[in-house]
């Protein structure tokens, strides 16, 4: 018997997690996202930083993230735009901009999951 082939409309369910370790801050992010379409993008978002529970906070309140779009848009995107409104002054460097881009991508089947790594040393 053949595979059924995959039909609009068929439930896909694909799912990311990223961690973030923020650093020197000390904080952890647990972004996770999830997608029954592979393009319509939810997000829960869970951290010891005040800032990045605000951020979360506002992300899901605009509810599923295009992923399409997202792409498209780049940094004029929901999940950019969201993030610089919130994450300021010394958090504007904080992984967990990227690291919910990145989670949004896996999910929606645009990217492989694959960790990132900054390895930061003061050059004296």
């Amino acid at each position: 018997m053949a595979p059924r082939e995959w039909e609009a409309g068929d439930r896909v369910d694909m799912r990311a997690l990223v961690v973030v370790d923020g650093g020197i801050c000390g904080f952890q992010t647990r972004i996770h996202a999830d997608s029954e379409d592979s393009q319509s993008v939810t997000f829960r978002i869970a951290s010891g930083c005040e800032k990045v529970a605000t951020f979360a906070d506002a992300l899901t309140g605009k509810g599923p993230v295009d992923a399409y779009a997202e792409i498209g848009a780049g940094s004029r995107g929901v999940v950019l735009t969201t993030s610089n409104a919130v994450l300021k002054g010394c958090c504007a460097a904080c992984a967990v901009h990227s690291g919910t881009f990145k989670a949004m991508q896996v999910a929606a089947g645009l990217a492989l999951p694959r960790d990132v790594t900054l390895a930061i040393t003061s050059d004296q």
